[in-house]
């Protein structure tokens, strides 16, 4: 609890560099790194992947009749919630743990700076969700709207998921804490994800192209907002080989 009174490395305190005018040449930047990270691509690419011999329709229909974690859809809807919510309470505890120096007007200043990045992130990807409800007009699995595409749950668990694990990295901890963080986060935003499907409102193909959007605006507002740079711990590079081209990951943990 008391990293919330340091600060960082370089002793600036995090939150005090947020900008309301970060330039174009920033939201460019920003916006190709966030494109190009893992967590935004690769659910797109299963997405895709799912809608091949209609994986995606039979999983959902698999998943509802057995409800193999949730032991039912009412059980299903009821933890979506829960995570949901888990999420959101974990961006906030991360933005007090965050290094902010003393206890002063600037510490209160410095927070609610970081805040105001992490909440339009979140808005943002959830009013872009009701945007695209709107556009898709997909019927959910129970066939009771046509507001599949994508999810509001799955998208909210993974925008403030993400926004605390990039939070988490300037929280100083040990490597195996840090790794047992990220998992715990990775496991309520996937989490989030499996209700939506167990309880019949979506495809598994809509929670993925959600966590794309939740993590895309996460990353987005942390490096055009925050002034954050690229995850060191992540590398992504398109290598030619002599039969193509080979997509090389690096993921360092």
């Amino acid at each position: 609890m008391l990293t919330g009174c340091a600060t960082l490395p370089d002793g600036s305190r995090w939150g005090e560099a947020v900008t309301a005018a970060p330039g174009w040449s920033r939201i460019r930047s920003a916006a190709a790194a966030a494109v190009t990270d893992p967590w935004v691509w690769a659910p797109l690419v299963g997405a895709a992947g799912l809608q091949i011999d209609g994986f995606d329709r039979r999983i959902s229909s698999w998943a509802r009749r057995e409800t193999p974690v949730f032991g039912s859809q009412a059980q299903a809807a009821r933890w979506s919630d829960g995570l949901r919510s888990t999420a959101a309470v974990a961006d906030f505890a991360t933005i007090l743990l965050t290094p902010s120096g003393d206890f002063d007007a600037q510490w209160w200043r410095s927070k609610l700076q970081g805040y105001a990045v992490d909440l339009a992130a979140g808005s943002t990807a959830i009013e872009s969700t009701v945007l695209l409800k709107k556009t898709t007009h997909r019927t959910r699995p129970s066939g009771i709207d046509d507001q599949s595409l994508p999810s509001s749950h799955a998208v909210t668990a993974a925008v403030y998921d993400r926004l605390a694990a990039r939070n988490f990295d300037d929280i100083p901890m040990s490597v195996g804490t840090r790794r047992a963080l990220d998992y715990g986060l990775n496991a309520v935003t996937f989490g989030t994800a499996w209700a939506r499907v167990e309880a019949g409102a979506h495809y598994p193909a809509d929670t993925l192209v959600s966590i794309a959007i939740g993590n895309f605006s996460a990353n987005f507002f942390k490096r055009a907002f925050m002034g954050e740079t690229a995850n060191a711990r992540q590398h992504l590079a398109v290598v030619p080989t002599s039969g193509g081209y080979l997509l090389h990951w690096e993921l360092a943990l």
